[in-house]
């Protein structure tokens, strides 16, 4: 028997190059005149924060701008765009740009009408609708932020916090391929190794919520990434690279959305924390490593994904395939030129304890991993991959 899960996304998917020309059309289906785009100052050097703000004042909508997201978005920038949003007099918000400015816009539609504070809102099933109408704009092909109902926030020195709920989920997500061709080759490879790290720890989760349409998309995207994520690293117009990895990346999204993470993610949230390593690059420096933990006691699900990354795995058993399928994605890691070990991100051996001790907050995290994880074997797995 089946059992029963409940499967949410995003309602309205826009995917193709220059769909952000329509972009006036899809505010005016939603009936906003005001919008606010939440971005960051890269895409403002970048001219795509001009070009949205002029297809939509050509079209007859206001535009107000907050540009000052940054990476790992602490509170103060998601109440400074708040208070931005509630200046304006927005009635609709435009997440433009990476994971973080779409976490920031989710955040920011979720609290201007004032329903609860953005403490009351963090944690599973907290936050209270309704929200402003929310369009997310992904720049980059990792996050799958643009149909999770997920946004994570800084709070103090090094900690995050979640706030996790369906109402989140925008009501338009809008994948331009074309915005991702100026990515750098080193956060293309870092971000897509993230939306590979989603996919698996979706297909992997032990969530009672781990469901077959969840397992069937970490599998597409699986197989869109696979090849995509070396292929736009080598060549960053190849413009069938980039839309596999931007594909792939929402797929995963949205199977991770319903199927949650785990440890490779309760992992790297301390090292992005302390380091401030940005967080793909954080999952795949831990990725080979809590997989060869977790495969000594729950390889099936890892071998079932390996041939649908490298297609020459499917004749192995069942351990020797999660096996190689953690080399392999060590290796593949390795050819698109990221860091591999943490010293290599300047992080010292005598952090490993500190690592260890914060990852075992991430409970919300843990309590998915197809393996018991304590502290010490945190501390193990940071350890082997130092």
């Amino acid at each position: 028997m089946i059992p029963p899960y409940t499967f949410n996304t995003c309602p309205s998917i826009r995917f193709g190059e220059r769909s952000i020309d329509n972009i006036g059309a899809m505010v005016r289906d939603i009936g906003h005149k005001r919008a606010l785009i939440v971005s960051d100052q890269g895409m403002v050097s970048s001219g795509i924060v001009k070009k949205i703000s002029s297809l939509l004042n050509d079209d007859g909508f206001g535009v107000d701008l907050f540009t000052d997201v940054v990476a790992d978005p602490p509170e103060t920038v998601v109440l400074s765009a708040v208070r931005t949003a509630r200046l304006a007099k927005s009635n609709i918000i435009i997440g433009l740009g990476g994971g973080s400015s779409l976490d920031v816009a989710k955040l920011v539609a979720l609290l201007v009408p004032e329903h609860q504070s953005l403490a009351e809102a963090y944690g599973i099933g907290n936050a209270i609708g309704p929200r402003l109408p929310l369009i997310l704009i992904p720049t980059t092909a990792g996050t799958g932020s643009e149909v999770t109902p997920i946004a994570i926030v800084t709070t103090g020195e090094s900690e995050k916090m979640g706030v996790v709920s369906p109402i989140i989920i925008p009501d338009i997500a809008v994948l331009d391929p074309l915005l991702t061709v100026t990515v750098p080759k080193h956060v293309t490879a870092a971000t897509g190794i993230d939306a590979m790290v989603h996919a698996i720890e979706a297909y992997a989760s032990t969530s009672d919520n781990n469901n077959p349409v969840s397992r069937q998309l970490a599998l597409q995207a699986l197989e869109l990434l696979g090849g995509a994520v070396e292929d736009a690293v080598k060549d960053g117009s190849n413009r069938q690279a980039r839309a596999n990895m931007l594909l792939g990346s929402m797929l995963a999204g949205q199977a991770f959305a319903n199927s949650p993470v785990a440890a490779v993610h309760a992992l790297a949230y301390p090292i992005g924390g302390h380091f401030k390593v940005p967080h793909g690059l954080s999952n795949a420096l831990v990725l080979s490593h809590v997989l060869r933990f977790n495969s000594v006691v729950a390889p099936t699900p890892y071998a079932e994904m390996a041939p649908h990354v490298f297609p020459h795995l499917a004749e192995l058993g069942t351990q020797e395939a999660a096996s190689a399928f953690a080399e392999g994605l060590a290796e593949l890691s390795e050819r698109c030129g990221l860091e591999t070990r943490l010293r290599d991100v300047g992080i010292p051996a005598e952090a490993i304890d500190r690592l260890a001790i914060d990852a075992m907050n991430q409970t919300r995290l843990l309590t998915n991993n197809p393996r018991p994880l304590n502290e010490s074997d945190a501390r193990s797995i940071y350890q082997a991959a130092w």
